[in-house]
């Protein structure tokens, strides 16, 4: 196992609060080989990719190339090749799928409208199975090569077929890492058995919690304090449970965790570091990364005026 995956492991590094940031995700199927920036290093005209960059910054939106598990050494670009949008937010969450030989298309698409939940009649519905996708580009980092490649071969050849190799999710030491769509939700260190039982969630809309780094669709600490939630509660119903308002500054606030039958909770995220010092990514120096720790669990009750008033004490 490579060095940043195994300190990571071996060190017990939480998982919690640590995925990638994105109310939405495009992603581009571009097979053949990726480089560090895969939007401008891959078989994918380069322009394209940095105009698409260019037109995502700031809307929500994150774009990611894909390709299907196996060797793609001399592939080439595809005459029609699959493109996904998904959007994460609970209450609005959606996949959609859409085949093009253009991909100059794509920057004709409303980036802002995306990022806020808005299709705006892109491509068909998805119906088929979830979407698995295994970060696999060597190029970022040896981890999502050594640990990846091999989790989404094993996935594929075992018959799932909504696996995905994925340029980047963030996170390599916590590699082989893992995006479920259409829910949104991140792993870490993920293994064929674990993903297995996460896609069977996903089709019963049930979210598992166990490896999970949280969702795209929150900040950080909104992450961490979902997932505490769903600890405390045992609720695993996907879209039970959205971030309501997000009080404070870092190194410290306070998430009000909404669901949908009312109740709501207050929880204390604190940012902490992860001692001792260990490798963010392979060959980098040793680092402390910083952690999202909850501090407090608060049931609260909400009333007709609107105002939050804490009813319930877990620590």
């Amino acid at each position: 196992m490579s060095k940043c995956a195994t300190a990571s492991r071996d060190l017990d590094e939480p998982l919690a609060g640590t995925a990638a940031t994105a109310r939405t995700w495009l992603l581009v199927e571009q097979p053949g080989p990726w480089g560090a920036k895969a939007l401008t290093s891959s078989h994918l005209d380069p322009a394209i990719g940095r105009a698409l960059e260019a037109a995502a910054e700031g809307t929500g939106v994150r774009i990611a190339l894909i390709r299907r598990p196996g060797r793609h050494a001399d592939s080439r670009s595809p005459a029609l090749r699959r493109v996904y949008a998904a959007h994460t937010m609970p209450g609005n969450t959606w996949l959609r799928g859409h085949l093009t030989d253009r991909p100059r298309e794509l920057l004709d698409l409303d980036f802002t409208a995306l990022g806020a939940g808005d299709h705006g009649g892109f491509g068909t519905p998805h119906t088929g199975d979830p979407l698995a996708l295994v970060c696999t580009n060597g190029k970022r980092d040896r981890c999502c090569a050594l640990l990846g490649r091999p989790l989404a071969a094993e996935l594929s050849a075992s018959g799932e077929q909504g696996v995905w190799e994925v340029t980047h999710l963030g996170g390599h030491r916590f590699s082989p890492t893992l995006l479920v769509l259409p829910y949104g939700y991140a792993y870490g260190r993920s293994g064929q058995a674990a993903v297995k039982e996460i896609l069977e969630g996903v089709r019963a809309g049930r979210v598992v919690t166990e490896g999970c780094r949280g969702s795209s669709a929150w900040d950080r600490p909104g992450q961490a304090a979902e997932l505490a939630v769903r600890a405390a509660t045992g609720e695993d119903a996907a879209g039970a449970l959205s971030i309501a308002h997000t009080d404070g500054t870092a190194p410290r606030w306070d998430v009000t965790v909404a669901h949908t039958d009312g109740r709501r909770w207050r929880v204390t995220v604190a940012r902490g570091t992860s001692l001792p010092p260990r490798p963010e990514s392979c060959g980098a120096a040793l680092a402390a990364p910083a952690r999202m720790d909850v501090v407090a669990v608060r049931q609260v009750a909400y009333d007709s005026a609107q105002e939050i008033r804490a009813t319930v004490t877990s620590e």
